[in-house]
């Protein structure tokens, strides 16, 4: 029961992305791309901006495919194969500290995201649900 309960809250997270991703992308709520300053600068330049928005929207199309796919193993997946989720859910939700961390810290460091330190923030929610993850599928 458990499993399914961090499952659910984290397709509950994730949603609120999804949908801040797609209908208020500029937002700095619910880690949209508000909270990069290129984000507006981009809006001076069309074609850029354009393709910042296609990029966008890819992003939240791939995480409601993911989302969709983990309702489903909440609902219809035996205990097991739960189990072996939430550890792929950690495992991949760990790459962040691999390409996008060290990215999203040298912007912040630069005053390219505001609020400041929000790099910091982001790392530590995201270690958070990895802990989650793995403590739920003990």
């Amino acid at each position: 029961m458990i499993i399914k309960i961090v499952i659910f809250a984290f397709i509950l997270l994730e949603l609120s992305n999804v949908l801040a991703l797609y209908f208020a992308p500029g937002s700095k709520y619910a880690n949209a791309v508000g909270v990069f300053n290129a984000w507006e600068k981009s809006k001076q330049y069309p074609e850029i901006h354009d393709f910042i928005k296609y990029l966008v929207n890819w992003v939240a199309g791939a995480k409601l495919i993911f989302l969709m796919l983990l309702a489903v193993i909440a609902f219809f997946a035996d205990s097991e194969v739960q189990h072996f989720s939430l550890i792929a859910l950690a495992l991949s939700t760990g790459s962040f500290y691999w390409r996008l961390f060290p990215l999203i810290r040298k912007m912040d460091k630069n005053g390219q995201i505001q609020p400041n330190k929000y790099s910091i923030i982001l790392g530590i929610m995201i270690f958070v649900f990895i802990v989650f993850f793995l403590i739920a599928a003990i």
